[in-house]
């Protein structure tokens, strides 16, 4: 059997025993999980290697938790092996947690007891010389902020007599996010774009206005930690689409969509956070026809959609559509990771009448953003192209820099180099992502465990995003602090820890 790619679930009838989230009913075919299984040649005892590898899948977000697994005599054909076989798979699997069944119900995935991620790193506490890698952020040269200060007080003069209120944002910070869409390859006017206080407040926007309670979000696995929590806040139920290492697996989105007619999808195709990963040009086109078909909203996370470093930017993803085809695509963008976070200024570009609807929704919470961020943000990308070649070739030292101290003090940890973007997803090898975060707190470096990026709980302790927005030399002292911690052992569980927000 080959290797192959994480299969679409079907829907299908019930739900998980015991009570869990049906999350749809999803089903996964026989001839999916056989594809995505390893080669059995030469393996012994078979059943024990088929379990290792479906539990390891469902570790790795490769399936999803709450997904009926295929009947055993369906796998055991597909698998052109016994259905004995299969029965010690799945007694296998029961017997780690990693599957429950009830009669009448099927085997459902699930994870082990105490396998629940245990909460995000502690936010206080830290010493003055901690090493911040929770947030994927970069700063802004003092200069830089200084020099446009400077320049826009006279332009801030200009409004100080006016009431100050913009709902929809500076019509000159509109027509200069419009105009930077159509350089990019997605002819846009200022009437489609809404300035907003960052990419998240967008998304909030986007998601009260589009979704109720118990509706369908398709969404990456693993995605923005933040995102997901805006959906959970939305109480959306999310529908899973693994992104494993080497990008989204050809029609994975597609036959997502047409399976679950979602009534949002929120994907990162540039430079996905966490992974780094690119999607190319045909599952860009192949997923706005889906989404056409089945009436999903697209949510287009575009943050880092300028931040290539081996690779050309990518023009926008709606400009991939047929002509007239971008009408429920809507894109989220924002200064945060290319210029500076501290400047809270986002937008998003929509049809012309979504654009009224937000704004008027927009006006319930803030009446509109500060006049003085919005005149720093159009000084800043009028600048945009003198800036981001010195931030971009400064990314590319910091990457090499993390990537050769992980290679000389880690040499187990392995991980995909990304075209882009501001950090590794890196595979640690054994699920201990979770116990060295905490550990590492007591040795001054603050990270994230992969379990924060899951829409579901437990799974990617394997893994850790490790940006790489900080200095050299902080990321060299960050990794010799995460290998000392390492070898001095680590707790058997990992404390409960208090909540904070990651970038």
């Amino acid at each position: 059997m080959a290797s192959a790619r994480p299969a679409p679930f079907a829907d299908g009838p019930g739900g998980p025993p015991g009570g869990g989230p049906p999350r749809g009913g999803r089903t996964l075919g026989s001839r999916q999980l056989a594809a995505m299984l390893p080669d059995l040649a030469g393996a012994r005892p078979a059943y024990r290697h088929l379990a290792r590898a479906i539990a390891a899948l469902i570790l790795d977000g490769r399936i999803a938790l709450h997904v009926r697994l295929p009947a055993e005599r369906e796998l055991a054909a597909a698998l052109g092996t016994s259905r004995a076989t299969v029965t010690a798979v799945y007694d296998l699997l029961r017997a780690s947690g990693h599957a429950t069944s009830r009669q009448g119900a099927g085997t459902w995935t699930a994870l082990p007891e105490g396998r629940t991620p245990s909460g995000v790193t502690r936010a206080l506490g830290l010493p003055d010389t901690a090493i911040d890698l929770a947030r994927a952020a970069p700063g802004l040269p003092e200069r830089a902020i200084a020099d446009a200060l400077a320049r826009v007080a006279p332009r801030l003069a200009e409004h100080v007599h006016t009431p100050g209120y913009h709902p929809y944002g500076l019509p000159e910070l509109r027509a200069a996010v419009a105009d930077r869409f159509t350089r990019r390859g997605l002819a846009t006017v200022p009437d489609q774009i809404l300035v907003t206080s960052g990419a998240q407040h967008a998304l909030s926007l986007v998601l009260g206005l589009l979704s109720a309670p118990g509706d369908r979000i398709a969404v990456e696995n693993p995605s923005y930690p933040n995102a997901l929590e805006a959906m959970r806040r939305a109480r959306l139920r999310t529908v899973p689409v693994p992104v494993p290492d080497t990008g989204w697996d050809e029609g994975t989105v597609e036959s997502t969509l047409r399976q679950a007619m979602p009534q949002l999808a929120y994907l990162i195709p540039d430079f996905h956070n966490p992974t780094g990963c690119l999607m190319p040009d045909g599952e860009r086109a192949r997923t706005l026809r889906a989404a056409q078909r089945s009436g999903t909203w697209l949510i287009i996370d575009e943050a880092l959609a300028e931040l290539a470093l081996d690779v050309a930017a990518p023009a926008p993803f709606a400009a991939h559509a047929p002509p007239g085809g971008t009408g429920q695509v809507i894109t989220v963008g924002s200064m945060s990771k290319t210029h500076w976070g501290g400047l809270r200024i986002g937008w998003l570009r929509a049809p012309s009448r979504l654009v009224t609807e937000l704004a008027a929704q927009r006006v319930a919470t803030d009446m509109g953003g500060s006049v003085l961020d919005q005149l720093l943000a159009l000084d800043l990308l009028a600048g945009a192209d003198d800036l981001l070649p010195d931030r971009l070739a400064a990314l590319r030292g910091q990457r090499a820099a993390l990537t050769v101290a992980l290679a000389a003090h880690l040499p187990r940890w392995t991980w995909q180099l990304p075209p882009g973007g501001l950090s590794l997803w890196v595979d640690l090898g054994e699920p201990i992502a979770s116990a060295l975060a905490e550990r590492v707190l007591d040795y001054g470096v603050r990270i994230e465990g992969g379990a924060h990026f899951a829409t579901d709980p437990g799974v990617f302790e394997q893994r850790l995003r490790i940006p790489y927005t900080a200095p050299p030399e902080a990321l060299r002292e960050a990794v010799q602090r995460m290998a000392a911690a390492l070898a001095d052992g680590l707790p058997p569980t990992a404390a409960e820890r208090r909540p904070h927000w990651v970038a």
